[in-house]
């Protein structure tokens, strides 16, 4: 019979971007092995429509689980915002997204009650963090807006660029109201361009990272169940698919991760029949 504590976690991503979630949490669990899915052949996620990236989200879990894991991690926020619910339904293992975590620590940090959003079109549009945030804290002042160019930007590896930070500007210039002291970066590929996010609002903003949040929620989950992998198991392993040529994703998947990537592997989920 199979050790559930043995097994790995599982983590996927429309892209790239996960790889900062996943970072944290081998960063902070480095006993626990670890599968990343990317679905480069299908990126972005941000501009379609829910009922098309709740299909994607299904077919990226059913992957993972068909890998053998014990713990489900939405590492997309397009995809929490619109399908965790869907997910957790799906599938007797534990699914954890990346917007709740992420709301719960701004609200524990504001001091103003001012907070911001900035993510992909259909996660603002989803309204998931503002349910989420007012749900905890029901008289915050919540400010959201879209960065679509964001991500195509961080893929690119134009990490501060002049036209990022030009396009940071444009984004967030005339969002720096007095009073919002946190902003929540609403999308995994966002922790990247911090350092172009910085030059466009107030120093005194605090830029939320979720990543670190979700890793300390993922220990917490593995604690509470007891599934927990042993510090004194052999060395974690880490494997890393993708579905699409995985040279690009290696390349600047260095960069969110930042170490040397093992192992990429090029795999088709998409069901039979379905394009």
């Amino acid at each position: 019979m199979t050790d559930t504590r043995k097994l790995p976690i599982g983590v996927f991503d429309s892209g790239i971007g996960g790889l900062t979630v996943l970072r944290a949490i081998q960063d902070l669990l480095p006993a626990e092995s670890t599968i990343y899915l990317g679905d480069t052949a299908r990126v972005p996620y941000g501009t379609k429509s829910r009922e098309v990236v709740t299909r994607y989200a299904i077919n990226n879990a059913d992957f993972l689980v068909e890998q053998g894991i014990k713990l489900l991690v939405v590492a997309c926020n397009t995809a929490s915002s619109v399908a965790l619910n869907t997910l957790k339904t799906h599938y007797q293992l534990p699914v954890l997204g990346v917007i709740e975590p992420g709301a719960r620590r701004a609200c524990e940090i504001t001091q103003s009650n001012v907070v911001g959003v900035i993510g992909t079109e259909a996660t603002i549009a989803s309204e998931a963090y503002q349910q989420a945030l007012r749900g905890i804290k029901p008289d915050l002042t919540i400010l959201a807006r879209s960065c679509p160019l964001f991500v195509p930007l961080a893929e690119e590896g134009w990490l501060a660029h002049p036209i990022t930070n030009q396009i940071s500007r444009v984004y967030l210039t005339d969002w720096a109201l007095d009073g919002l002291d946190t902003l929540i970066l609403g999308c995994t590929h966002y922790p990247v361009l911090v350092a172009s996010i910085k030059t466009a609002v107030k120093p005194s903003v605090t830029l939320l990272d979720s990543a670190s949040v979700v890793a300390k929620t993922v220990h917490d989950l593995l604690k509470r169940q007891n599934l927990a992998r042993d510090p004194d198991s052999d060395q974690a392993r880490h494997v890393y698919y993708v579905t699409d040529v995985p040279e690009r994703f290696r390349r600047v998947g260095e960069i969110f991760l930042q170490r040397p990537l093992s192992e990429v592997i090029q795999v088709d989920i998409e069901p039979a029949g379905r394009s």
